[in-house]
Parts: C-alpha cells; sequence; structure tokens
C-alpha cells in the first residue's frame, strides 16, 4: 500500500505513511468520522462539526513534525521503533472514544465502562488494526496502549500522552477554526522548533522537554486553553445540551434501554437513534424521558439558566463531592428542586463542570545556561509562575449552574451557594425537611 496525502483546512496537505494509511481505512478508525470533537458544541457554534476523525489526523501529521525536528537534533539514543509507533500513537489516541466525545465521562464512576483510554485496548486488539500495526513490530500494539495510557518508558512518551502532548495543540487550534473564534491561537512553531530531548535531573532517563525560548508559547497554550474552556467548552448553551444528554443516557442506562456495553464503539447519530428508538419501545419507568431527551437535543430545546455562579465566588475547598459528578444525590436534589419549583420532574438540571488537571504541566526545560529542571505543579520563578495562574484561570473558567427545562426561572443565587457547600450528610437532612431548598427572587 503506498503513501497517500490529505488536505486539511488546518495543515494544508498531510502526507499519511503506508501502515497509517491502513488504519485510516480500517473499520475501527472510519467510525471516528462520526463522532463530533466538540460534542454538542455544534448546538452554538455551527461550524463544530468537525469530527475526532479530523483531529485525530492532525495529531498525526503535528507527530511528524516533531519528529522531524527532534531528529535533526539527534534521536539515536531511542530506539527505531519507538520512534516510529509515535505517530501511529498520536493517530490512534482518540480510537475509544464515546458518542459525542468526552460527556459520558461524568457520568457516575461505574455507569460505563471506562475513559475512553481505558478501552483503547479494546480497539487496537481488532484486527483491521492489530494487523497494520504488527507490520511495524509484533507488540507494536501493546506499546501504542501503553503510550495512549501514558503508561509507556518510551522516550518520546510526552509527544502522545502528557502536558506537552501534540494532541492538546492540535484540538485548540482546530476547534477554535470550526468555532469561528479567534481564542485558541497556538505558536505551535515555536513550540515544535523549542522541542528537544532531556535527561531528568533526578533519573538521567530521556524525554521530551522543551528549550526555555519556547516557554513563552507554552504560556501561549495555557492562555488559549483557558479561553475555549471559558468561551466554548463550557458555555452555558453548550452545557445545557451536555445535561440534556447525559441525563437521557444515564436514564436510558438505569432502566435496562441500553446497556453500557452498547456506549462502546457507537458512533454519535448511532446512538441518538439507538435510545429514542429503544425508548418509544420499551415500556420501562424512564423511558419517555429518554425519548424527551432525545427530542429536545434533536430540535434544540435546551434548558434555560435559572441561576449561576462563578467559582471564584465560591469557597471550592467547601463544594459537596456530591455535586462534581452525576451522583444519586446529585439527582435526588435536582429532582427536589423541581417539585420545589412546580416543575415536573426531569425539568432541572445541576452543573459544575471539573476538570482539574486542565492547566496541569509537568515537564523539562533546558535553561539558557545548560540547566535542566523540571517545571512542575510549583512553577518556577523567572519562567511561569503556574500554580497562581493556574488556580486563578481555572476558577474564573468553572461556573456553577441551575438549569430549568419549560419556563425560565430566576433562583436566589446566595442560597445555591449555600446548598452546594453542605455535605452530602447534610442535604440528605435538608431533603428529609419540608422547606425549598433554594429561595426565588
Amino acid at each position: 500500500m503506498n503513501s497517500i496525502t490529505i488536505r486539511d483546512p488546518l495543515w494544508d496537505t498531510i502526507r499519511i505513511d503506508p501502515v497509517a494509511r491502513r488504519i485510516i481505512d480500517s473499520a475501527t478508525f472510519q467510525r471516528l468520522r462520526y463522532i463530533k470533537q466538540l460534542g454538542h458544541a455544534h448546538l452554538v457554534y455551527p461550524g463544530a462539526v468537525h469530527t475526532r476523525f479530523d483531529h485525530a489526523v492532525g495529531v498525526y501529521h503535528l507527530a511528524q513534525r516533531a519528529l522531524h525536528v527532534l531528529g535533526e537534533r539527534g534521536l539515536e539514543a531511542v530506539d527505531d521503533i519507538d520512534r516510529r509507533i509515535i505517530p501511529l500513537g498520536a493517530l490512534l489516541h482518540d480510537v475509544g472514544h464515546y458518542p459525542f466525545s468526552h460527556a459520558l465521562e461524568e457520568l457516575e464512576q461505574g455507569s460505563i465502562p471506562g475513559h475512553h483510554e481505558e478501552l483503547v485496548g479494546r480497539f487496537l486488539s481488532q484486527p483491521d488494526v492489530h494487523d497494520a500495526l504488527a507490520a511495524v513490530a509484533g507488540d507494536a500494539a501493546q506499546r501504542v496502549e501503553e503510550l495512549i495510557r501514558g503508561r509507556s518508558d518510551n522516550p518520546l512518551q510526552g509527544l502522545v500522552s502528557g502536558s506537552l502532548d501534540l494532541d492538546k495543540i492540535e484540538y485548540l487550534k482546530r476547534d477554535a477554526h470550526f468555532c469561528g473564534v479567534p481564542y485558541g491561537d497556538v505558536d505551535v512553531d515555536r513550540l515544535l522548533y523549542s522541542l528537544t530531548l532531556l535527561p531528568d535531573p533526578d533519573t538521567g532517563a530521556l524525554e521530551v522537554g522543551v528549550h526555555e525560548k519556547g516557554v513563552a508559547a507554552l504560556e501561549s497554550l495555557l492562555f488559549a486553553k483557558y479561553q475555549m474552556f471559558r468561551n466554548v467548552y463550557w458555555h452555558h448553551a453548550v452545557r445545557a445540551a451536555t445535561v440534556v444528554y447525559k441525563r437521557a443516557v444515564a436514564d436510558a442506562l438505569k432502566h435496562g434501554i441500553v446497556t453500557g456495553g452498547e456506549l462502546v464503539g457507537a458512533t454519535d447519530e448511532g446512538l441518538m437513534h439507538l435510545l429514542d428508538a429503544r425508548a418509544r419501545d420499551s415500556g420501562a419507568a424512564g423511558a419517555t424521558d429518554v425519548a424527551r431527551g432525545v427530542r429536545a437535543l434533536r430540535e434544540r430545546k435546551l434548558p434555560k439558566r435559572a441561576a449561576e455562579v462563578a467559582a471564584a465566588d465560591l469557597d471550592e475547598s467547601r463544594v459537596g463531592d456530591w455535586l462534581t459528578a452525576d451522583t444519586p444525590l446529585k439527582r435526588e436534589v435536582e429532582e427536589r428542586l423541581a417539585a420545589d419549583l412546580g416543575l415536573p420532574g426531569g425539568a432541572v438540571y445541576l452543573d459544575y463542570p471539573e476538570k482539574s488537571m486542565m492547566f496541569g504541566l509537568h515537564l523539562l526545560v533546558r535553561r539558557r545556561s545548560g540547566e535542566v529542571l523540571r517545571l512542575g505543579p510549583e512553577g518556577r520563578a523567572g519562567l511561569i509562575g503556574l500554580p497562581e495562574v493556574a488556580a486563578e484561570l481555572y476558577r474564573t473558567a468553572r461556573v456553577l449552574r441551575v438549569f430549568t427545562q419549560g419556563e425560565r426561572r430566576d433562583l436566589d443565587a446566595a442560597s445555591l451557594v449555600a446548598l452546594v457547600q453542605q455535605d452530602a450528610g447534610s442535604v440528605r437532612a435538608a431533603l428529609a425537611g419540608g422547606a425549598p431548598l433554594l429561595a426565588q427572587h
């Protein structure tokens, strides 16, 4: 099989080698054409219909570019197979994604088979992918899985999974481009040309790091990510669509309308059709709610904000653990709020998205003096005050919201703050009482 080229709106011409072409042509990889990169963001930004397929090919391209830069500086210390599988790991890093990308990973732990990176082995074991990888090495599928899961001892691991992985650079540029916003700009060339292999000061093991001249480009990556989370990924209407989707799937799982296994390997529209068809044919409790959720998404009948509080206005250390995942207690609170407001069951949604490692950084930097140091969570004077900057950006981007379906409501923000800062026991006690959980204006 020969190499081919792909014309891409972001990176122009991408050359695909024969092994990558076999993977791309596989049914396992072609599924990514039917999973939107940004889930339901297209309901807010109509251009955001790009897919995991587009993105994965772009990350493959950046991996090839990064290897070229590193090769100019010498990769003799890196095994040939370790070098060859890096672009393939980059290509396959998202192969395990659920329909509509990350949303279902916010469901309560145990309700789905696992995070998409935990599922990657299932897809790499498919004959069409496994056989293509075997052309590089007999254990290439295992090596690629270790890369994607961040467990490899490959010196080039950081290109596929780490704080400087090429995935982040690619998705910020691509997402901003297709959403039509100016927020995701990253100095890609500066970052790539600052890459270098460095020895860990503690162990001597080689890993991918950056020269100090690339730190300003790293800062551009940090701020681009902040802007995209604040304005796109956590936009209020995007989150409104996301909570409706999660609720529909959670109810379908709870009532046996679908199984967790059926979510693995499904496409966006495939799952929507399955949910709709099963809910219509099922006599199970909750089936009507599932069908209503699917219809709301298809018709863009999204819930409205009833209350909104920036994380900066909360004492995050006091926010109850029950709020951050889709726990049964959180659902009880939502149902009680619906009753307090005179709304039907299922008409209220609490949303407080979490991405604690959004601004995490853990990589080696070569100073102009030649000193090699690790830039980690504690930051480094003179390079970047990471802890303060990252914590403030995270607090500014993160927002607690209450959404209500149907008539718009206006709830008291102060009483919402008081509610979410109660521990699980106190919340259960409040539920057992007769007083409304929140005040209304």
